[in-house]
């Protein structure tokens, strides 16, 4: 069978048969990716610890008609260890998981954002220098930015007249003029759209002078706007304190 190597983070397993797993992987050139791992659940496995959720790994792997087989696997950087011990970072970082999982729908295209943008927030997320909620939503943000929704927090979503506004739509993608306004449309504060346009830009100067009301209100949207766009909840959003 031809093999290939490629980068990957570990985004969830499951049992297969009496001793391996299929592993779901996001690998930086070939996309989402299922690959079968023969004997991992077997003590004596070399390699089990190093094919666990959040594990960014260096894999080679054999080419498979449904699924392709590890057949090396080396720790890059162990990120479960590092958020093992801290819940609220560790259930923000499933969260990252399955929105990755979701967002990146076909197998073996493409997408290297997506990866790369995981890895630099399973990194953040580790580090604790910043909060895991602001983490969390800036992720979230972006990701669905490089999945083609893309909020605005500017102009006004409909129109594109330049704002601030007062009301924002996740079915509409973002922010609304008073004239667009659409019913069930939200009315944050200013100082709220003001932090959500610095999550998605990376303005973390922005985001530390906020309060936490504001912090929580914005979270609140994010996850609005992320519920609208997958169009069905996330399991592991339920065990994230928002």
């Amino acid at each position: 069978m031809p093999l290939y190597r490629d980068e990957a983070v570990v985004l969830r397993t499951h049992k297969l048969g009496e001793a391996d797993r299929i592993i779901t992987l996001l690998t930086r050139q070939h996309g989402r990716v299922r690959a079968v791992a023969r004997g991992v659940r077997r003590t004596s496995s070399r390699w089990g610890s190093r094919l666990e959720p959040f594990t960014h790994v260096d894999l080679q792997l054999a080419d498979g008609r449904s699924l392709d087989t590890v057949t090396q696997a080396e720790t890059l950087t162990p990120f479960a260890g590092r958020m093992g011990g801290d819940y609220e970072r560790y259930t923000a970082g499933t969260v990252m998981l399955e929105t990755a999982e979701r967002l990146v729908t076909e197998e073996r295209e493409p997408a290297t954002q997506q990866f790369l943008l995981l890895v630099g927030g399973l990194r953040a997320m580790a580090a604790g220098e910043l909060g895991p909620a602001q983490v969390l939503d800036s992720y979230l943000l972006r990701s669905l930015s490089v999945a083609g929704y893309a909020p605005t927090f500017d102009g006004c979503a409909r129109c594109g007249l330049e704002g601030p506004h007062r009301w924002f739509n996740p079915s509409m993608g973002g922010v609304l003029c008073t004239t667009c306004r659409v019913p069930g449309s939200a009315s944050p504060a200013e100082g709220t759209v003001a932090v959500l346009g610095a999550l998605l830009a990376g303005d973390w100067a922005t985001v530390g002078a906020a309060e936490q009301r504001t912090l929580r209100e914005a979270s609140g949207l994010v996850s609005a706007y992320l519920a609208w766009h997958l169009e069905r909840g996330l399991r592991s959003m339920e065990h994230v304190q928002r």
